[in-house]
């Protein structure tokens, strides 16, 4: 058996024996409840009627986490698409149409993604925030439209932050520092204080600063390596202020900057027409477990700014609260794409020195957005009937473009195709430029109220109306593309998300829930093929299913759901069964050799899945806790595009993609009194099932190509004379499972820590990466080698 199989088979056998052990002892202490806020008024976790995981800031130092992706493997439901720093694509119980790629900018997110009550959430570029001074991460699981909108449908993410108090000193401290078997030395320093400003008034400033550290080796064309070439640093902070002049008014005025910069990406190269072991004309590349090959620097720049304004005032019966928010963002992701030009360059009968003229792809977004929400609320905790009713505003404008600076390619065209980029109306050299303008706006009305109608028996039921409109500009040049200039497009749609809550309370430690719920993802409008560079099948049969926009996805969610309390509170058991009816899923289409991304709505999907989580306390000492999600989660439509063949895997019966059927985490801590000070260890134990970033890649023959013309695989390319004629690659990526392992002392004040992350070095594929439908490149993208570290922490 695998060690890290042993090591989960093991933190399962020892949970549930602390199951048996927690029902004959009592304690003094309860597992603690986490205070949450996601109806959007505080709760006991335990008290809210769907299913919700949510953790503290110790929980997640506890368990290794550093940033999103990680903190996704202990939650169970939750799954990551990690592209490396700052482009997380998040998906909620399976329900995903596959990998959105940078330049897709018009698609939209299925998770929303919350700061507090600000949404920061912009389908591929969700903010990766530092997880220092939070007071909780909630997740909330199924359709959250009702209350938190479009982009919910799958669920929601919250970042709740420590908020500033009055009357109140308090500092702590933080530094940390890594190194790795197979990466280079990293750190963090981390700092916050909270200072009274009088009697009414309080501020919180925050500070960190991470040096990211690199594994990844890029083999350089001179055959040269440079080593963990994706390193970066993740710099920020936030300053927030507490006025209260009266005691029935607070006003929070907050400031939230983050600049995340990297100098590569965390991608593995399985294949690469310019460095492989085959070619002949030139030296041949072994690349290695970790390994790349590239011609420039990659990396991506990222500069978040958030200002918001949260003021509440307290009429007695009802609470009024607002909440303004602008973002102000600009991100600038290069990567290499010399394989992808040189590829276009071979086919039209370029020189070898000529396929390799570096290229890099440099995309720029500049998002400015700013929403309101304007809410009442019931205030009376003990009346038999709460309410929450209000109205929310979103407009943002986003500028989007892609440059491919390529010295020299103005003359190849003109020679080889008797044009040249410039003469389509892109920069010199530039076989493709693209400059896109949207302008989003967006208005809803929501409401939702719950009435015990007995001691045991409550309903809850709401609604929002919502009515958005998207407008877009689109500028297209170069030898790559179909010239044109300034072509609009606008999509918008109008409707209605409900939600029905039947709750069942025997007794105050177990609730039962059914519950019923719609959750809406916005539509947008697709950008054209690059036909010059398609080949004659996929400009007909991508050319087919094309569509200037694609509707709204909408899901129903049918859920039943339980939670309970044993042994005194020392056990908690929660469990839900839910089945999702999907309409019109937003399907991302890889157009193969076109270098094109399309959305294709499919007419009908689902998921049906089971989730729990178990957490026990059988003594002082011992603390367990392990959770589980098994997800089926099919297309239930074909789309041959005219022909006989499912198109991009859209297949009657096909997995989703992204999301793995089965996911697990387990941890075990176990503290000790040692003299005045309390010594724990904690091991956390995470498994991930096999899943598919694309639906294509299900679908034979993904996974090969081929230079038999007749074959029906992708045309194999073969630049330098490769000794073979076909090869074959992971269309699947395979399952993994992670170890992480702390001991460390605690204090009054402060705390210790050593740590060791991936114990056991797994080396796990997140994502399948590509250029060209995988005719350029073919690649990986993976997770952090072992790491082991120090942490210490001060309070004041």
């Amino acid at each position: 058996m695998h060690t890290s199989t042993q090591s989960f088979v093991l933190a399962l056998a020892l949970i549930v024996s602390a199951t048996a052990i927690a029902q004959e002892q009592k304690r003094d202490t309860e597992i603690q409840q986490i205070i949450v806020t996601a109806t959007k008024r505080e709760s006991a976790l335990q008290d809210v009627p769907f299913s919700i995981a949510a953790v503290t800031e110790q929980q997640i130092r506890n368990t290794g986490t550093t940033d999103l992706p990680e903190l996704a493997r202990n939650i169970p439901g939750l799954t990551i698409t990690d592209l490396g720093p700052g482009q997380s694509q998040v998906a909620v119980r399976g329900i995903s149409a596959g990998q959105v790629v940078r330049d897709q900018p018009g698609v939209k997110e299925q998770v929303g993604v919350y700061l507090d009550e600000s949404p920061i959430s912009i389908a591929l570029f969700t903010p990766d925030l530092d997880l220092f001074d939070l007071e909780r991460f909630e997740i909330l699981r199924g359709p959250q439209g009702t209350l938190f909108g479009a982009g919910s449908l799958a669920g929601t993410l919250r970042y709740i932050t420590v908020q500033p108090q009055i009357n109140t000193f308090e500092a702590t401290g933080e530094i940390s520092a890594s190194d790795g078997s197979d990466t280079e030395f990293g750190g963090a320093v981390k700092g916050v204080v909270n200072l009274p400003l009088g009697e009414k008034t309080a501020v919180r400033v925050v500070g960190f600063y991470n040096d990211l550290a690199g594994f990844i080796d890029a083999t350089q064309p001179s055959l040269a390596v440079r080593e963990n070439q994706d390193s970066g640093k993740k710099a920020g902070g936030r300053i927030a202020l507490l006025w209260q002049p009266i005691e029935e008014l607070s006003i929070t005025p907050r400031v939230v900057y983050q600049d995340l910069d990297t100098d590569g990406f965390p991608r593995i190269d399985f294949y690469n027409i310019l460095a492989n072991p085959f070619t002949t004309t030139q030296p041949p590349v072994f690349l290695g477990e970790r390994g790349q090959f590239t011609q420039l620097t990659e990396g991506i720049d990222d500069n978040f700014r958030l200002g918001d304004l949260k003021i509440e005032y307290d009429f007695g019966p009802v609470t009024l609260t607002s909440i303004s928010s602008y973002t102000d963002r600009e991100v600038v992701v290069t990567r290499d794409a010399t394989s992808l030009t040189g590829s276009v360059t071979f086919d039209i009968g370029g020189t070898p020195d000529e396929v390799r003229i570096s290229s890099p792809l440099i995309d720029t977004t500049r998002l400015h957005a700013f929403s309101q929400e304007l809410r009442l609320a019931s205030a009376d905790e003990g009346a038999p009937f709460q309410w929450v009713a209000g109205a929310f505003y979103q407009n943002f404008g986003r500028r989007y473009g892609q440059e491919l600076p390529t010295p020299g390619y103005d003359e190849i065209t003109r020679r080889l195709a008797n044009t040249d980029s410039a003469a389509n109306g892109a920069p010199p050299d530039n076989p493709f430029f693209s400059s896109l303008r949207y302008d989003f706006r967006q208005y809803a009305l929501f409401g939702e109220g719950t009435y015990d109608f007995t001691e045991q028996w409550s309903l809850t039921a709401g609604v929002r109306w919502y009515d958005f409109k998207e407008d877009r500009l689109l500028t297209f040049a170069g030898f790559f593309a179909v010239p044109q200039t300034d072509v609009p497009g606008s999509v918008d749609s109008d409707g209605f998300s409900p939600r029905a809550i039947l709750t069942y309370r025997p007794n105050d430690r177990m609730n039962f829930s059914a519950q019923i719920s719609r959750g809406f993802r916005l539509g947008g409008i697709n950008d054209p093929l690059n036909a010059p560079i398609c080949s004659d099948e996929d400009r007909a049969l991508f050319g087919s299913v094309f569509s200037p926009t694609w509707a709204d996805e909408k899901a129903w969610n049918y859920e039943l759901g339980a939670k309970t309390q044993l042994a005194d509170g020392r056990v908690i058991f929660n469990a839900s069964i839910y089945y999702s009816d999907i309409e019109d899923l937003q399907a991302n289409v890889d157009a193969g050799s076109c270098s094109s991304r399309i959305v294709v709505n499919v007419p009908s999907a689902h998921t049906l899945g089971v989730e729990a989580e178990l957490f026990a306390r059988p003594t002082e000492r011992w603390d367990f806790g392990i959770s589980a999600t098994w997800v089926e989660a099919r297309i239930d439509t074909t789309i041959t595009g005219g022909g006989t063949t499912p198109i991009a895997g859209i297949r009657d019966g096909n997995r989703l993609p992204t999301a793995p059927e089965v996911q697990a985490a387990a941890s075990i801590t176990y503290s000790w009194p040692w003299g005045a000070v309390n010594g724990y260890a904690t091991f956390t134990a995470q498994y991930v099932g096999s899943s598919y970033t694309q639906l294509a890649d299900q679908e034979p023959p993904f996974g090969t190509l081929d230079s038999d013309p007749d074959s029906p695989a992708p045309a194999f390319i073969t630049y330098g004379d490769p000794t073979i004629d076909s090869f074959t690659f992971p269309a699947k990526l395979p399952s993994y499972d992670i170890g992480n392992l702390r001991i460390g002392v605690r204090g009054e004040l402060w705390e210790g820590a050593l740590f060791l992350n991936n114990v056991w070095d797994e080396r796990a594929f997140l994502s399948l990466d590509r250029e060209r439908g995988t005719r350029a490149r073919v690649g990986y993208l993976t997770n952090r080698p072992r790491t082991y570290g120090i942490m210490f922490r001060r309070s004041f």
